[in-house]
């Protein structure tokens, strides 16, 4: 399993999943096709499927545009969510295949947008498996509660994508990382392991590489949202419960302009 992220508008992120054996592909939120589509043709693979993880323009804008350059791709979104250029709806617990050795599960990670799908995948190669979170867990961040409340962030971060194995990469929808690490700083100053990755994340962006992936593991350790079933944490925020804590920390976000 090859995994290629292609670097879209501003500060977007489309991937190819490539199986290797037989160099077919899925493209996940392509919202420039022409870039997706040349980054496999570049790998050698055909894109033969479409993952969206959710309805927003920069994910879904480029369906109905690749639907037209590669006639029968299927369209992949939530049934939940009214994505543009869909032709298969999924829902929580679909699973699909993409070629000999890849398996793709859909996990239902509503918040963001109720219907958001984050694409959980596994390879018969016994490599380390690989998330694709959208806009539901970024690397020390989350979404904003556009269509949903804390509970269900809280459900789809530390119940749904935080039981995965520790050691499944988490791809997700943008380069926020430097920024988002900034922020997490300003509520765990005292936390080393940030610190750590704020200056590794910095050196990769001043070359213009990408912070993906990041692990299930390292979020536990550098995402406050992910981190509010600690007692300490939740008392950082007076907070009573994990839920009202992430409800706290997302407000802050909201209103931080750093």
């Amino acid at each position: 399993m090859k995994i290629i992220p292609v670097p879209c508008l501003e500060d977007n992120y489309a991937y190819l999943i490539v199986d290797e054996s037989t160099k077919k592909a899925a493209a996940v939120d392509p919202v420039e096709p022409e870039k997706v589509l040349k980054a496999a043709s570049e790998a050698g693979a055909d894109v033969d499927c479409v993952l969206t993880t959710h309805h927003h323009w920069d994910h879904a804008g480029g369906n109905e545009k690749i639907r037209q350059q590669v006639p029968g791709i299927k369209v992949f979104g939530g049934s939940l969510d009214n994505v543009k250029g869909c032709t298969d709806q999924v829902e929580n617990g679909t699973k699909l295949s993409l070629g000999k050795d890849i398996e793709i599960l859909c996990l239902h990670t509503p918040c963001h947008t109720k219907g958001h799908i984050s694409y959980y995948v596994t390879s018969k190669e016994g490599e380390d498996p690989a998330a694709f979170t959208g806009d539901t867990l970024f690397i020390a961040g989350c979404g904003r509660f556009f269509e949903g409340t804390a509970e269900q962030m809280y459900q789809s971060l530390i119940v749904t994508l935080g039981s995965l194995p520790k050691s499944t990469r988490v791809y997700c929808g943008h380069e926020y990382t430097v920024k988002s690490l900034k922020f997490m700083l300003t509520l765990e100053p005292e936390n080393e392991k940030m610190k750590q990755k704020l200056e590794w994340a910095e050196k990769q962006r001043e070359t213009n590489q990408p912070t993906v992936p990041s692990t299930i593991g390292d979020e536990f350790e550098i995402n406050t949202f992910m981190r509010v079933d600690l007692p300490e944490i939740q008392a950082k925020f007076g907070a009573k419960s994990p839920v009202e804590a992430l409800r706290e920390v997302r407000k802050i976000k909201d209103n931080w302009k750093g």
